[in-house]
């Protein structure tokens, strides 16, 4: 499966945040949205990416004053796109290598969704379940 059919599926809708955001408000959006990440822009571009991970390492860096600084203090900035035309095995790669769990999508230079970790997860028990099926009508077909 494609990273462009898993956006179909799950929609393209994306949450962002400023970098000038106090990470108090990403706090509240990350709760809000019920999501384990924000992608962080300036205007369209993309400029890194704030994870609940980021949060924790934020609050036992500097304590309870992390939350009123910037997003940009915390956030990743060297961030890992994904492509509508890679495959969820090619994510799957990436997400294990890197140890993240969110990958922004770009098509032609501009963020056309986010695909999770979850999804990936979804995606692969989803083909594994068709195969399974394919398996058993193979079998009673004799």
């Amino acid at each position: 499966m494609l990273v462009a059919e898993i956006l179909k599926d799950k929609g393209q809708i994306v949450f962002t945040l400023s970098p000038e955001a106090p990470l108090a408000a990403a706090c509240a959006e990350l709760t809000a949205r019920r999501v384990g990440a924000l992608v962080v822009c300036e205007g369209d571009e993309v400029v890194g990416i704030l994870s609940e991970r980021d949060v924790v390492h934020a609050i036992a860096q500097d304590g309870e004053a992390a939350l009123s600084h910037p997003t940009s203090r915390y956030m990743t900035s060297d961030v890992v796109f994904a492509e509508p035309t890679e495959t969820v095995a090619v994510l799957m790669g990436r997400m294990t290598d890197r140890r993240i769990r969110h990958l922004p999508v770009l098509k032609e230079r501009r963020l056309a969704g986010v695909v999770s970790i979850g999804d990936v997860v979804k995606c692969q028990i989803a083909e594994t379940a068709r195969e399974a099926e394919s398996l058993r009508t193979y079998i009673a077909a004799g």
